[in-house]
């Protein structure tokens, strides 16, 4: 594979973006227009240029620019097309969360007045990045992606199927017709979902980081592989804490003025929070180190809702910290951290 000279974002970096380039790029990017907006470190008002979407003409205007160029552009169903192939005409590429772009809804829009916008916020430092890789792993989001799609049309089959089983009052040929289609395509569902387990399973055997998250209770192959999936690589969250948030087991609390207006939940990955609820479930269905975790916040007082939750995070914590550091999964890291805090205490 060719190496790739843009960095993943980091919060260092954050603020700094004035002193470290000399072009800050732009792109509003649709399927027939492309809005290209360009700032230098010394002005204060970016160019705007509006041409037909192509990305060989992207890249030799890139090419043209003289010093060390921050190119961003929207996360959108194009974006990682556009990150593999503007990745190597720029010093740094940021593809922006649309969600936090606020200021791009303020006043009139059009795909030259968004690239200019974009334009300002990259410069200032106030954009939210949004990870992407060209690493082999990023592939396996295509995989659980299928799988994904093909859970949700299966679901989907099983409950109009039970809706018409409900709602029959007689033995009609037209609703004895739709049960027959409905039935074909649930076997050819279930046959497509065993393929897809055959196939995780597989890569669980093959890949090492695949086959120690599977070591851990409650997580088997298929959510090891949606875990590994979506996180990549561990090292761009700098904590465990940015690591629950993505994940969505921690609230951001709402101060002003020396008051708590209640809690907010952050933008989170829903996918993972499924993953490591359903892991805690089935963990605390047998005897193992995770449940003897639980019946021992059971002891201390802790309510049955929040001890399931703390196993959630414990488990979001430990698969963290074995992607991060690249570790075997030690089953009871609860019990030595609890020892050494007694110690401390």
């Amino acid at each position: 594979m060719n190496t790739c000279k843009v960095r993943v974002a980091s919060d260092k970096d954050k603020g700094f973006l004035l002193d470290k380039f000399d072009h800050f790029v732009a792109v509003d990017w649709s399927q027939k227009t492309m809005a290209i907006a360009h700032l230098n470190w010394r002005g204060t008002t970016p160019s705007v240029m509006e041409n037909v979407a192509d990305v060989t003409t992207l890249r030799d205007y890139l090419r043209s620019l003289r010093g060390k160029i921050c190119l961003t552009f929207e996360e959108t169903t194009t974006a990682h097309w556009l990150y593999l192939q503007l990745r190597d005409c720029v010093d740094r590429l940021i593809i922006c969360d649309p969600f936090r772009n606020r200021m791009l809804s303020d006043g009139p829009k059009t795909d030259k007045i968004d690239a200019a916008k974009l334009c300002l916020l990259l410069r200032s430092g106030l954009l939210k990045e949004v990870f992407h890789s060209a690493d082999h792993l990023f592939d396996l989001r295509c995989l659980v992606s299928g799988y994904n799609d093909v859970v949700k049309a299966g679901v989907r089959l099983l409950n109009q199927r039970s809706a018409i089983l409900r709602a029959r009052t007689s033995d009609r040929d037209e609703a004895r017709f739709v049960l027959e289609q409905l039935e074909s395509d649930i076997v050819a569902y279930r046959q497509k979902k065993a393929l897809y387990e055959a196939k995780f399973k597989h890569l669980c055997q093959h890949d090492r980081q695949l086959k120690r998250l599977t070591r851990v209770e409650g997580i088997g192959p298929i959510g090891a592989v949606k875990i590994l999936a979506t996180v990549v690589d561990a090292h761009r969250f700098s904590r465990t804490g940015k690591y629950w948030a993505y994940c969505g087991l921690v609230t951001n609390a709402k101060y002003s003025g020396g008051r708590c207006y209640g809690r907010r939940e952050a933008h989170y990955n829903r996918m993972l929070k499924s993953v490591y609820k359903i892991a805690t479930l089935a963990a605390l269905q047998g005897h193992n180190p995770v449940r003897e975790y639980y019946d021992s916040l059971i002891a201390r007082g802790m309510a049955p809702h929040n001890a399931r939750h703390q196993i959630a995070r414990y488990l979001a914590r430990v698969t963290y910290g074995m992607l991060k550091t690249n570790t075997p999964y030690d089953p009871y890291c609860w019990r030595t951290k609890n020892a050494t805090r007694h110690q401390v205490a």
